[in-house]
């Protein structure tokens, strides 16, 4: 099958992300964070085991600044190209 790709998050604009809490040692804090990204993994089967890496992508938004969940696709697409270019490598 070759490469393929899983978004691992819908864009909403904002993200949760742990911090350690300094004030208790073993414990987190969450954070609401303004984001322009997605999370995306990338898993080529042609490998043994699967080859598979996440990154971020940065979505698309439209002329009237609205995320545009197709474009965004297309880049993910396009940013598989390279992803399975590195794999080829042995980059990745």
């Amino acid at each position: 099958m070759a490469i393929s790709y899983t978004l691992d998050e819908t864009f909403t604009g904002k993200r949760t992300q742990k911090l350690p809490d300094p004030e208790k040692e073993g414990s987190f804090l969450e954070e609401e964070i303004d984001v322009t990204d997605i999370i995306v993994t990338f898993t080529d089967d042609s490998y043994t085991p699967d080859k598979v890496h996440t990154r971020n992508v940065n979505v698309v938004f439209d002329s009237n600044g609205d995320y545009d969940d197709a474009a965004t696709k297309v880049r993910v697409a396009e940013v598989m190209g390279g992803v399975q270019h590195k794999m080829t490598l042995g980059l990745i």
